[in-house]
């Protein structure tokens, strides 16, 4: 199955003390460099994080970045700490006696008590819940991410076999016009003999026709180009990684097709061969960004 490297996915949750957002961008690279960015609550899930990422895919430049906000100050609960109340009231409760048979005794202000350091105060979020949502919320994204992976490259292995189509149909054109161009060179030769008016034995005349024929032969070139459109159909086609394989095939075609070239003796062989390195070409940015 072929897979992108290039990719978005975003996963979002609503939590009682803030709102958590993934993001996973990954773009083409030769191998799979991850970039993390999270806030200070979650850096204990950095290396477990990174490990997902290896784990999951193969090739590209991956950036995962985290935000965390918390509630508006308005929207944050509040909490009383129980036990050092009850420590208070003990303490008030010896300051009554103490002042029993006192004409103006203290009495207990609610407010005041409030106002006691470390009785009221925000709401601890819980720091394994957010860890596990956190968890959940990569999870989202990185699925999201490999789902858009798999259709990019699906749609990349699409343009790639629409190119390979069209390799096929001219080498096929070209493979059909060998007899045309042969004899095409065998008159020519055959001409310039006669305007030289020279004698010349039958035999040496085929000999060196032969010889010609055989320096621009490219049955050989376009044996390979069939071979290796069958290997890129078949690397298309499988399950494993492709990126590699396609890239190195690409520059195989490339070789073939200037080889093509350079033998052609004929002018519509020769603007073939052109079209040739030019699907190739597309074929070869294509490949660049397959996992």
């Amino acid at each position: 199955m072929i897979l992108s490297m290039t990719g978005f996915a975003r996963s979002e949750a609503a939590l009682p003390t803030g709102h958590l957002v993934c993001e996973l961008r990954s773009v083409n690279h030769r191998f799979l460099e991850s970039s993390l960015r999270l806030p200070e609550e979650l850096r204990p899930l950095e290396g477990e994080l990174r490990a997902r990422l290896q784990q999951e895919l193969r090739r590209g430049k991956v950036d995962c970045n985290f935000t965390y906000r918390n509630l508006a100050p308005e929207s944050r609960e509040l909490e009383i700490d129980s036990a050092l109340v009850d420590r208070l009231s003990g303490v008030l409760t010896r300051l009554a006696d103490a002042t029993r048979g006192v004409t103006h005794p203290p009495q207990l202000d609610l407010v005041e008590l409030l106002r006691f350091p470390g009785v009221l105060r925000e709401a601890t979020p819980d720091s394994q819940a957010l860890l596990d949502e956190s968890r959940r919320v990569f999870t989202a994204a990185l699925q999201g991410l490999k789902e858009m992976r798999a259709r990019e490259g699906s749609r990349l292995a699409e343009l790639i076999s629409q190119r390979c189509d069209q390799l096929t149909e001219l080498v096929a054109r070209v493979r059909a016009r060998l007899p045309e161009v042969h004899q095409a060179i065998r008159a020519r030769f055959t001409e310039r003999l006669a305007e030289l008016a020279t004698n010349i034995d039958n035999e040496r005349m085929e000999q060196e026709i032969a010889l010609l024929l055989q320096r621009i032969d490219v049955d050989e070139e376009l044996d390979r180009l069939d071979g290796h459109l069958t290997e890129t159909r078949k690397i298309i086609a499988g399950s494993e990684p492709a990126g590699r394989r396609l890239d190195f095939l690409m520059q195989e075609f490339n070789r073939e097709a200037n080889t093509l070239s350079s033998k052609s003796q004929d002018l519509a062989t020769t603007r073939m061969a052109v079209d040739m390195k030019v699907l190739i070409e597309q074929m070869r940015e294509q490949v660049q960004n397959i996992e």
